[in-house]
């Protein structure tokens, strides 16, 4: 029970600031007055209309608060990858239109990695038990599958992010149960949502001409992520072959990921 109320509470602390940083804006010509926005001020996208509309809202108040829209876009982020709330690919797309392709994808992968990183701590904290006990056979099955894989953990790692079908939020709530290193976690996420991020932040560049996410959800994006996704595996099944051929390597891994059990 204790784990589950302090959880609330960081929820709650964490809604409020970011509804205090949406509402108490400095004031511009575009959130000026509430007729232009519909009387909202700012809001998460939940279509591709409501993207667009807040994009331009967006990019018209940037340019007398620059500061400020990028603390509230980097604020936003965190706090839905931080909470593993979805949509965090209407925030991509966003990042797209507000800051360019390049620096928008810099943003996203780091992003990405700190809100990742925040949900396993929080997850490490406050939500072991009740991740266990919501969904007992997943996490059985990832442990399985983690441990198979512990000579080339960083690779498989990196494919489960490569791999389109793989559900994000649950590989961030798990990780701390499955005795996952956070150095590895950080930069699989870092490094494995790369090709994600730089398809949604590249749509994102052209949102005006948008008329449908299916262009960004298709078949053939889906197969260019799978394609790099086996592509990843293949450092690991080399190494998970050479440990198989060499037991004494195999025995000092199996030695290293015991200690960080003990130290854990």
């Amino acid at each position: 029970m204790r784990p589950l109320l302090g959880l609330l509470l960081v929820f709650v602390g964490c809604t409020f600031a970011l509804y205090l940083l949406s509402t108490r804006l400095p004031r511009g010509r575009t959130l000026g007055s509430g007729e232009e926005t519909g009387g909202r001020s700012l809001w998460f996208p939940s279509d591709l209309a409501e993207l667009r509309e807040l994009s331009e809202v967006l990019r018209e108040y940037r340019k007398e608060h620059q500061a400020y829209v990028f603390l509230l876009f980097c604020s936003a982020y965190l706090y839905k990858q931080g909470f593993a709330i979805p949509g965090s690919s209407f925030l991509n797309i966003l990042a797209g239109a507000l800051f360019g392709p390049w620096l928008g994808l810099l943003l996203c992968c780091v992003l990405t990695s700190v809100g990742a990183t925040c949900c396993y701590l929080l997850s490490s904290i406050f939500g072991k038990q009740l991740v266990v006990s919501y969904f007992p056979d997943k996490v059985s099955l990832l442990q399985r599958k983690v441990e198979e894989n512990r000579n080339s953990l960083f690779f498989f790692l990196l494919f489960l992010r490569l791999f389109p079908m793989t559900p994000n939020w649950f590989l961030n709530l798990s990780a701390p149960i499955l005795n996952i290193p956070i150095v590895h976690f950080f930069f699989s996420v870092l490094i494995g949502l790369v090709p994600y991020n730089f398809i949604c932040v590249q749509t994102g560049s052209i949102l005006s001409t948008l008329t449908s996410l299916d262009a960004l959800f298709s078949w053939e994006t889906v197969f260019k992520l799978l394609a790099i996704a086996l592509v990843a595996l293949v450092p690991g099944t080399l190494i998970k072959k050479f440990s198989q051929k060499d037991p004494h390597l195999n025995e000092i891994s199996k030695a290293n990921h015991l200690n960080s059990r003990k130290d854990t």
